[in-house]
């Protein structure tokens, strides 16, 4: 069973986003098992809340400019 795990800052994606996301990664996970892959794929996409990761030593917020809107 193929698994997709996506971990995105929490409001960068709209839920019609999510979804598109979910639909394009399964079509990809098709493409590379065939279509008996795809009543078996599973895709989780978490969001991570402002301040809960950082890089470079420096905690990431998304700036209110960049945050989707549903």
């Amino acid at each position: 069973m193929p698994f997709v795990n996506f971990k995105l800052p929490e409001g960068a994606l709209s839920r019609a986003q999510k979804e598109e996301l979910v639909h394009r990664t399964t079509d990809m996970m098709v493409g590379y098992f065939s279509e008996a892959a795809r009543p078996h794929t599973m895709v989780l996409i978490e969001d991570i809340a402002d301040g809960g990761y950082a890089r470079a030593d420096e905690v990431f917020t998304v700036p209110d400019a960049y945050r989707a809107r549903d």
